[in-house]
C-alpha cells in the first residue's frame, strides 16, 4: 500500500501554505489540514452531472479531514473564495458562499502515521469515493483493490474492511450532499479561525530543504 503525505507533495505543488492541526469540537474531532494553492496548473476531471470539474489551480484550496475512529481521508477541493466555475450550470446554492466546493474525494485508508517533520501520512487502501455538489457519485479504483486482494497484498479482513468503509462513506456523506457541504463549511470556518488566531504553517521537508 502506498504512503501519501497530507501536504500532497505527489501532486507537483510543494511550496504553498499548508496547515495541519488537531480539532476537538462538537462539529468535528480529528486531524484537519488545509492547503492553499498559490500557483500551478489548472487540472479538471469530467463528470456526468457537473461536467468539467476543477481540482487544482491558483486560488483553490483543499481541506483534508481524518475523523477519529474512521479509515478515511476526506478531501474537499474548494474553488477560490466567494466563487464557483460559471460552467457549472447545475451548481446548487452552496451552504457557505465563501467556501464553495468543487468536488469531494474520499480515500479509504489503512491508517495514518507521521513523517520526520510531523507531516501526517496516510496508508492508502486503493478504494476512493468521489462526489460533487451536483450529485455525481462514483466509487473509484475498485480494480486496484481487487488486484491487491488477489495478489495477497491485502488480507480478506483488510479487503472487507475497505468495502465496509466505502459503504459508510456513501451512507454518511452522499445520502445528503447538502448536509455534508454544511458540515465541511463549519469545519473550514473552525480551521480559518485557528489560522487567524496564529496557527503556524506546518513546514514539510521540501520547505526546510529550500530554506537551507
Amino acid at each position: 500500500m502506498k504512503h501519501k503525505r497530507l501536504n500532497r507533495d505527489g501532486w507537483g505543488f510543494q511550496y504553498y501554505p499548508y496547515y495541519q492541526m488537531r480539532i476537538d469540537d462538537p462539529v468535528f474531532q480529528g486531524i484537519a489540514c488545509l492547503i492553499k494553492l498559490t500557483d500551478g496548473e489548472e487540472n479538471y476531471w469530467a463528470t456526468p452531472k457537473a461536467g468539467r470539474i476543477q481540482v487544482t489551480g491558483s486560488g483553490m484550496s483543499w481541506l483534508e479531514l481524518i475523523p477519529d475512529n474512521t479509515k478515511r481521508v476526506i478531501t474537499v477541493m474548494y474553488f477560490p473564495e466567494d466563487t464557483h466555475d460559471a460552467e457549472r450550470k447545475a451548481y446548487p446554492e452552496p451552504a457557505d458562499k465563501k467556501y464553495q466546493t468543487s468536488v469531494w474525494y474520499v480515500d479509504v485508508i489503512e491508517g495514518i502515521e507521521y513523517d520526520e517533520t510531523g507531516i501526517a501520512v496516510f496508508i492508502d487502501k486503493y478504494l476512493d469515493v468521489i462526489f460533487t455538489p451536483e450529485g455525481d457519485i462514483k466509487i473509484d479504483d475498485r480494480d486496484e483493490l481487487e488486484e491487491a486482494y488477489s495478489s495477497g497484498e491485502l488480507s480478506k479482513e483488510q479487503y472487507d474492511a475497505a468495502l465496509m468503509e466505502s459503504k459508510l462513506i456513501l451512507r454518511e456523506y452522499c445520502g445528503n450532499i447538502r448536509r455534508t457541504d454544511e458540515w465541511c463549511a463549519k469545519i473550514r470556518r473552525l480551521v480559518e479561525e485557528r489560522i487567524a488566531a496564529g496557527e503556524p504553517i506546518k513546514e514539510c521537508r521540501e520547505v526546510k530543504e529550500l530554506r537551507n
